[in-house]
């Protein structure tokens, strides 16, 4: 196939000149003149805009664009100066009615205009780069109407005194101010911003500067911060209304900056009335408020923050340290729960859950809740409490609770090792004794405490409950072994306890009766007999015992007391009477213990199995004791506890406190040895700092005592200082 050639057209210019009738442009733009001011006159029905914009056309075409342009802005010009005496005419109230409806006119007649005119503003204005024709119509109007000396001043003023008008309560033509205002608008947003808003602003900010002088004179905090709020919704309801969207912004930091920020210090420490009276009172309403209006300005809510944060740990240093208060641990610890409890309610309900307050109400608890170094074993007995008697019927919901508030307060001990201390010796008691309420509820709190703090936090806590299932399964076998051999003697139930998980001293046993020592002696040789390599210790001091007694007219009771306690009244199965140095010599319990066990034996009202001689409330030792044949109760089963502090001694809590700081120094040492381990050289401070962060799970470790340990571990070659810098340490492997 052959390929077609390709042709190229050329269109040339006609060969001759059209000559245009020189009277044409002055006749057609007199058609277009006429046409113009009918629009303006409201006549344009007759008119015939395909005509008009023929001839707009060929004047255009004709390169009489120019002539076309300058006449219409002369017309419109004449117009709208006639529109602006009618304008600055009109009176009162008339005066935004009558600029509203011709400005209507003036945007209906531009719009036909421009219509007219579409084809020069399609060609010879961008050409020539004239303003185009609407927004010629525009600029105009703010030239010869909006701007015009007589309005400009007028219009401002009628438009703020009509917004004045609405504040102070009287209705107003909203309808007309959103016109106008949009009016503005559309002349450019510098028109709005100069002519109206900066005004606007201005007057405002004089206004409510003066409000809040007012007010904050007269009203409490609460009432202030209501009429606050009113004006804040007011604002942005108007700017809804009838102002544009971008004002909103800007009139709310005129209301926030006069009405809260320049008063906000004086509203939160306003007497009788401020943001501790709120949170005292539980004034959620009014709490709310001042932290909805407070976070719009700048550090409102770090004031509020400041102020709550001030007054908690002032609260809580009063609660703490107050010497009535801590007579009573598990009051003491209930009123922590108490005010815990009524700070989250606030936070949650009016400072909406804020991260930051919730922050700030833990580190005041923190803070206050170890300024009294019995905290740790408060708490504790707190937990014995309800775990002995105090959920005893709750439903395992409610014990989640009360276990879920007990782990609130325990993350904030410092020294979480000294309540795992007392914790022990408290569940100790309650698992030998059997008063615990719930096994479920004491494993549910170790698994808390063990979510908390580790595995190695509990271990010996589970070890306690483990050595409890194996006993029962112990006693089992050493029954089934022994047979008949025991069905005359007492029942014997042992709980075998590993050392170490179980917080047993080394106190000298006690001398046993004969007919329990046999069986204890029986027992002894079953479980060696069965576990090699062990050594069995008897922990008299922890033991209980049921015996049965008979007073006079054969009365019958049966006696819950504690292994010391028997020891003593089978004493009286052969004598009446006994004295202090004869019973001390026969039983060989420790003075202490001897002593509390005989002052619960024979002082303790509607308890006294025994009679003392003479009668006193101490025990001494020049005292003698009787059996009290006339001993009655309306119970059959009667318990008679040991006389003892629910708090710690003196001497108690100081041997308590060596053996925690005993306990810490291997724990210290090992995180200094793990850290250089793994960093090689580090100066002093920072290993001061990485094992406070290591061990603050645990405990607040002293730097005095860090230093101490890694004194001790240079001398035992596991560290060195190094030669040239003597604060560096080396690690030596």
């Amino acid at each position: 196939m052959s390929s077609q050639k390709k042709k190229n057209f050329q269109i040339e210019a006609f060969k001759h000149r059209v000559v245009v009738d020189p009277k044409y442009a002055d006749r057609t733009w007199k058609i277009l003149e006429h046409a113009i001011h009918e629009i303006y006159n409201h006549n344009a029905s007759g008119l015939s805009f395909e005509e008009l914009y023929r001839n707009a056309y060929n004047m255009v075409l004709h390169k009489f664009g120019e002539k076309l342009y300058s006449g219409l802005v002369s017309t419109m010009t004449l117009h709208l100066k006639q529109i602006a005496a009618s304008v600055e005419a009109s009176q009162g109230s008339l005066f935004l009615e009558e600029l509203n409806r011709n400005w209507a006119e003036h945007t209906k007649a531009l719009q036909m205009i421009r219509d007219i005119l579409m084809y020069m503003d399609r060609t010879f204005i961008p050409s020539t780069r004239k303003t185009p024709v609407h927004e010629l119509g525009l600029n105009l109007w703010r030239d010869n109407i909006i701007r015009a000396s007589n309005i400009q001043t007028r219009l401002k003023e009628t438009l703020l005194e009509t917004v004045q008008k609405e504040r102070n309560g009287e209705v107003i033509n909203r309808s007309l101010m959103r016109n106008i205002v949009k009016m503005l608008m559309d002349l450019g947003p510098s028109v709005y911003q100069q002519d109206f808003e900066k005004p606007f602003l201005d007057v405002s900010g004089n206004f409510y500067r003066g409000e809040s002088q007012q007010f904050i004179e007269c009203c409490d905090c609460g009432n202030y911060l209501k009429k606050a709020e009113k004006r804040l919704n007011e604002e942005i309801e108007r700017v809804s209304n009838y102002l544009d969207a971008q004002s909103e912004v800007k009139i709310t930091n005129v209301v926030e900056k006069e009405m809260i920020e320049s008063q906000m210090t004086r509203l939160v420490h306003m007497e009788n009335s401020g943001l501790v009276n709120m949170i005292v009172d539980d004034k959620y309403d009014d709490l709310g408020r001042i932290y909805n209006l407070f976070r719009r300005v700048p550090n409102g809510l770090m004031l509020i923050r400041d102020v709550m944060n001030s007054h908690i740990r002032e609260t809580g240093k009063q609660l703490v340290t107050d010497p009535e208060r801590v007579k009573d641990p598990v009051e003491f610890v209930q009123r922590l729960l108490d005010e815990k409890a009524k700070h989250d309610k606030i936070v949650n309900l009016a400072f909406n859950s804020d991260k930051t307050f919730q922050n700030a109400l833990n580190s005041s608890f923190e803070y206050f809740i170890n300024l009294n170094v019995r905290s740790p074993e408060f708490i504790s007995l707190f937990v014995d409490d309800k775990l002995r008697r105090g959920l005893k019927g709750a439903s395992e919901e409610d014990v989640e609770i009360i276990l879920d508030k007990v782990m609130v307060l325990f993350r904030y001990l410092q020294e979480k090792d000294v309540f795992e201390k007392y914790y022990k010796q408290h569940l100790a008691k309650r698992l030998l004794s059997g008063r615990s309420v719930s096994e479920d509820a004491e494993r549910s709190l170790i698994l808390k405490l063990k979510t908390e703090c580790g595995y190695q936090f509990t271990s010996k806590l589970e070890g306690m409950f483990t050595d409890m299932k194996t006993s029962h399964d112990t006693m089992q076998g050493f029954y089934e072994a022994m047979g008949r051999a025991l069905a005359n003697g007492p029942i014997l139930s042992v709980q075998v306890l590993t050392t170490g998980s179980w917080p047993t001293q080394s106190i000298p046993a006690c001398n046993l009766p004969h007919e329990i020592l046999t069986v204890c002696e029986r027992f002894k040789t079953y479980y060696l007999g069965t576990h090699n390599g062990r050594r069995l210790t008897w922990q008299t001091n922890m033991g209980s015992a049921d015996i049965k007694a008979t007073f006079s007219g054969g009365k019958k009771h049966e006696l819950n007391v504690s292994t010391y306690q028997m020891c003593v009244l089978m004493l009286f199965n052969n004598v009446d009477q006994l004295s202090y140095k004869e019973i001390e010599q026969a039983v060989e319990i420790p003075t202490v213990e001897l002593k509390r066990c005989l002052q619960s034996l024979a002082c303790a009202k509607g308890k006294n199995v025994l009679r003392k001689e003479p009668m006193s409330k101490d025990v001494s030792e020049n005292d003698s004791f009787f059996f009290n044949d006339s001993f009655s109760s309306k119970l059959y089963k009667v318990k008679i506890g040991t006389v003892v502090a629910q708090k710690e001694s003196e001497p108690e809590k100081q041997e308590t406190r060596q053996r925690v700081e005993e306990d810490r120094k291997p724990q210290i040492e090992a995180a200094i040895v793990r850290i250089m381990k793994a960093r090689r050289v580090l100066d002093h401070n920072n290993i001061v700092a990485e094992v406070t962060k290591q061990l603050q799970s645990r405990f607040l470790a002293n730097p005095i005592v860090i230093k101490k340990r890694i004194e001790s571990l240079i001398e035992r070659e596991f560290l060195e200082r190094d030669r040239e810098d003597r604060k560096l340490y080396r690690y030596l492997a």
